[in-house]
């Protein structure tokens, strides 16, 4: 077969050429007919191709091609001219990335709290661009662009997915383009035209991909915490709190190595875990300060080449104001460009909240074992049938799909690590993979723990007459010897009372070591539950 490449790589099924062979005359044919095609919309900008001939797209040689073709507009980057869907606001940097990166299809797009944080980016950096001199009319137009991308108005217009270049170059044009087309339409101009507001002068002022994609990592982590992650995790708290003051009374046997261990109370035992989540909500809170700090302003490299002095704090106040969060300029942007440790260091909170929720989860799932085999000593909420072929049965299934986010979430984190121990000299290049992970973690963590609040644990009740018979039969009782015949012949009564099935208090005075009297009083389980 015959190779015509053609600039942008596309090779075409024709019979190859071989000099000299009949293949000749017809390549010959072939290009004349494809120059008679090559037709230029009427008021199309022009741009030059490789060695400065404009690359041109091909016209299909029918009405329903030419129909077709008319959905389309031609608008160009630096490397020639690309075909752009009418009905996009993007442009030609956004389509040459959909061609480049085919990675993962449409679940793998740039998340859209990324997207919506650039919205809220580029607009404070129109609005502090207009104090610098930007045309007012240019700067309101981003504005107003900006503002529709914030608020989600805009979604289909972001086609790219994570896995580009690592820095987010392509995102952060696919924004410039978006913004830089819609504020053209709103005044009135040609989409593609680049006028009167163009998506790198104007849009991408004072800015470069280095530092505003960190600067939208920020704001959509840092947005995703307070909207999404905290909220859920106060709801789980709450709910938890208040099963362990309604569970205080309850007293039954603790477990240590999954083993049967001295008594507590079942609030006592929540207690626990409502520690744990508060202790969650406190680490994630003591990560935010270095999510706080914004990059913008450090343009290519840290330096702020290209920038005004001041516009880095101002954009950082004026992000602060739209978002109602604590923003500020990073203290060091050379380290906000080249290092993620701030993201590594809230993933690493959320990792350590995986922990938590695998551990409260699994307890609470065993604790309802059962309903007749199991531990059964808690009795969880009945949701939804549990096997298609086994009647009546009913699992766990909040608890299963808390410890799937949980595994899914320390998952997350080795990602997030492995991506922020390679930052290379000035530049991270695992950005958009880091934030991806970030906001998965956060986004997961956070409707779990309220849909195993809603589901689960405000409908957790305590089956007492099961607490109190695993209790009451249970041989570490007998610790509360312990002060009064010593260990040894504590220990005695124990493994006889286990060997021959009996009572510990059949065992002992059958041992001769207390009468029933003295049993009575020094065994009882609502005097072991802390110190004397």
């Amino acid at each position: 077969m015959c190779s015509d490449s053609g600039r942008g790589g596309v090779a075409s099924t024709a019979p190859k050429f071989y000099p000299g062979s009949r293949c000749t005359m017809y390549r010959v044919v072939r290009l004349l007919a494809r120059s008679r095609r090559l037709v230029r919309p009427p008021g199309s900008a022009s741009a030059p191709g490789l060695g400065g001939v404009p690359v041109l797209p091909l016209r299909a040689p029918n009405a329903a091609g030419m129909a077709s073709q008319n959905s389309f507009r031609i608008e160009f980057d630096t490397f020639g001219e690309l075909k752009v869907p009418n009905d996009k606001y993007y442009g030609a940097q956004t389509v040459r990335s959909t061609m480049n990166f085919k990675i993962g299809g449409v679940t793998e797009r740039m998340p859209i709290p990324v997207i919506k944080a650039f919205g809220i980016l580029k607009r404070a950096a129109a609005e502090v661009n207009q104090d610098y001199g930007l045309d007012s009319k240019i700067a309101n137009a981003i504005m107003k662009a900006a503002d529709e991308v914030a608020e989600g108005k805009l979604n289909d217009h972001f086609p790219l997915v994570v896995w580009q270049t690592g820095s987010g170059t392509q995102t952060n044009m696919n924004v410039n383009e978006v913004i830089s087309n819609r504020a053209i339409e709103m005044l009135g101009g040609e989409l593609g035209s680049k006028k009167p507001v163009h998506p790198n002068d104007h849009v991408n002022k004072s800015q470069s991909s280095n530092d505003t994609f960190p600067t939208a990592m920020h704001i959509a982590a840092a947005v995703e915490v307070h909207e999404v992650l905290l909220p859920g995790l106060q709801k789980l708290h709450d709910a938890l709190e208040a099963r362990s003051r309604e569970f205080a009374q309850i007293i039954k046997i603790g477990r240590t190595h999954t083993q049967d261990a001295v008594p507590l109370t079942l609030g006592q035992e929540f207690s626990g875990y409502v520690q744990q989540v508060k202790y969650a909500m406190t680490r994630i809170k003591a990560a935010m300060p270095r999510i706080y700090e914004l990059a913008a302003g450090g343009t290519a490299v840290g330096t702020g080449l290209n920038t005004r002095i001041g516009f880095a704090e101002k954009v950082a106040a004026k992000v602060a104001a739209l978002t109602g969060l604590p923003f500020v300029t990073a203290a060091n942007k050379f380290e906000a460009l080249a290092a993620h440790d701030a993201l590594v260091e809230l993933s690493g909170a959320m990792n350590t909240t995986a922990c938590s929720l695998m551990k409260i989860a699994n307890d609470i799932r065993f604790l309802g074992s059962g309903p007749r085999s199991g531990l059964g000593e808690l009795i969880l909420p009945e949701n939804e049938p549990g096997s298609s072929i086994m009647p009546g049965k009913v699992n766990p299934t909040q608890c299963e799909a808390l410890t799937m986010v949980a595994a899914q979430v320390m998952g997350n984190h080795v990602a997030v690590t492995v991506g922020g121990s390679n930052g290379h000299f000035e530049l991270n290049v695992f950005k958009p993979m880091m934030i991806k992970n970030v906001l998965h973690s956060a986004r997961l963590l956070g409707d779990a723990c309220v849909s195993f609040t809603e589901n689960c644990v405000v409908g957790i009740q305590a089956n007492t007459e099961r607490i109190n018979k695993l209790m009451n039969e249970s041989l570490m009782l007998v610790t509360a010897l312990n002060p009064h015949i010593g260990y040894d012949k504590a220990a005695k009564i124990a493994k006889t009372a286990h060997k021959n099935g009996s009572t510990l208090k059949a065992t002992a005075i059958e041992l001769g070591y207390l009468t029933a009297e003295q049993f009575d009083e020094w065994v009882k389980p609502k005097d072991m539950l802390g110190p004397k």
